[in-house]
């Protein structure tokens, strides 16, 4: 079952009861078809853009850094940061979603193709398909090249008729060039993602049928480590969903399984010291800038039997951003068994996003849809 961290029950879906591998795998195939479905009155892509006015859009950095609290967190934002400016959105034909949305990466690593930042687009519409004003989602993908678990989030919150953004991190998707990555560059490539979400808050801003006034973020594994950080330079998402994500990545690294075993292999076989290592996570590390979350509009999903990224390494950040227990959920899973709850996620997201907009419209002194 879910529970919040006080052990209580959370409605939702229970994992199978069965040990059988290959039953737990059908049940999941049929979790993630499910979610991944076509919403209704959804039509096929096309290799036209006519539900846009236009295809170029402008916009501006919002990013408002105030005074931080302490020196460190000062230290870390001075590493973290750019020059506020404007910049262009255009909307592009896309093999994936409706359209594909591109701005420029506000921290370039002087790779043309990497530097332009692309996003899936998946429009909210109507019964009829056609387009309608919706809040929107900023969807941050796990580590995975193919970036399934992201793109099933898009289209999960789609069908909660909210437009979804699937962001490709740097070297990722259509950012991907033929070399690969290597360790002198992960730094440098994780400190553009972290300005690169940020901004694609802007970039969604200003596009026709985005309700401004309520854009979420949304990060899976390495998507959700990079939005706890992008979280904590300031408060400019409305909303922010962290799965499997957590804090003190050093400590991760050097105990954690699978996933973050690999990586940690990776940079030992490229000759990483321990010492190189504390520095190269100390500059990205969550939690030096967690203290600035806002709390009250934050939620961390976290897995009780995950090896890759431990409870007490969620239970880190949970800590460190003064989460509630109501806002760390623990999930009776590992960190891929985790993927049978994303309908109960989905749903959870979708309750929290439209109870903050209710609250947000009341103190504002705007009538909600039902007052309307």
């Amino acid at each position: 079952m879910v529970t919040e961290s006080t052990g209580r029950e959370v409605p939702g879906v229970r994992p199978p009861q069965t040990k059988n591998p290959m039953k737990q795998l059908l049940q999941l195939l049929a979790v993630l078809v499910t979610v991944a479905g076509r919403p209704p009155g959804f039509a096929q892509e096309t290799q036209t853009l006519p539900f846009l006015p236009r295809h170029i859009y402008e916009s501006r950095d919002s990013l408002q850094l105030d005074q931080a609290a302490s020196e460190d967190a000062r230290a870390c934002l001075a590493g973290l940061v750019w020059k506020v400016t404007s910049f262009q959105v255009q909307c592009e034909v896309s093999d994936r979603g409706d359209a594909l949305v591109r701005f420029p990466s506000p921290i370039p690593t002087g790779d043309a193709q990497n530097d332009s930042v692309s996003m899936e687009w998946y429009l909210a519409r109507d019964e009829d398909g056609k387009p309608v004003t919706a809040s929107a989602v900023v969807v941050v993908h796990e580590s995975g090249r193919a970036m399934t678990v992201g793109r099933i989030f898009a289209r999960g919150l789609q069908q909660k008729r909210m437009h979804t953004f699937l962001i490709h991190l740097p070297q990722y998707g259509k950012r991907r060039n033929r070399q690969v990555p290597d360790t002198d560059n992960i730094l440098p490539l994780m400190r553009q993602a972290i300005a690169d979400v940020r901004r694609a808050r802007d970039a969604v801003s200003v596009l026709p049928w985005v309700d401004s006034n309520h854009i979420a973020l949304q990060g899976t594994s390495l998507g959700g480590f990079v939005s706890a950080t992008v979280a904590g330079l300031d408060t400019g998402y409305d909303s922010v969903f962290l799965l499997l994500a957590g804090g003190d990545l050093y400590d991760m690294i050097q105990n954690g399984q699978r996933d973050t075993a690999r990586l940690r292999q990776r940079l030992q076989k490229s000759g990483v010291t321990d010492d190189e290592l504390q520095k190269m996570t100390r500059v990205i590390e969550p939690t030096r800038l967690a203290h600035r979350m806002d709390s009250s509009r934050t939620w961390l999903y976290s897995g009780k039997h995950d090896t890759v990224v431990p409870l007490r390494n969620a239970s880190v950040l949970a800590r460190a951003s003064k989460l509630t227990r109501s806002h760390h959920i623990l999930m009776n899973a590992n960190h891929y068994s985790g993927m049978i709850y994303l309908p109960f996620v989905l749903r959870h997201i979708s309750d929290r996003i439209a109870g903050l907009q209710k609250a947000d419209a009341t103190s504002q002194g705007h009538p909600t849809d039902g007052q309307r």
